[in-house]
């Protein structure tokens, strides 16, 4: 990628602040839920693909702005199920129902 890119996008950033700032814990089945998402096998191919791409560089701007969309998306979920499995830890333990 080149590091002298303007095509930054302010989202995934923007939306980690909103998180953070969130002081409610989250549900359990709000976590579990969040635990749940992750990319497809052909989203994980293709990150692959131009993961490599990166690394010989040759990615075009358009595969860099995909590339870098992967990217950031993949930060903000890690941060978001990271939250995820704290609220579990801290979760009050449910008693079994008979």
């Amino acid at each position: 990628m080149n590091p002298n890119s303007v095509n930054v996008s302010f989202e995934p950033v923007i939306w980690a602040r909103l998180l953070e700032g969130r002081k409610d814990d989250i549900s359990p089945e709000a976590a579990r839920y969040l635990l749940s998402i992750e990319f497809g096998e052909s989203d994980r191919a293709r990150m692959e693909e131009l993961a490599e791409r990166s690394e010989a560089g040759v990615l075009t701007q358009q595969e860099e702005a995909e590339f870098d969309g992967y990217l950031h998306i993949g930060n903000l979920l890690a941060v978001m199920q990271s939250k995820a499995r704290i609220a579990l830890r801290q979760a009050p333990v449910e008693a079994p129902q008979s």
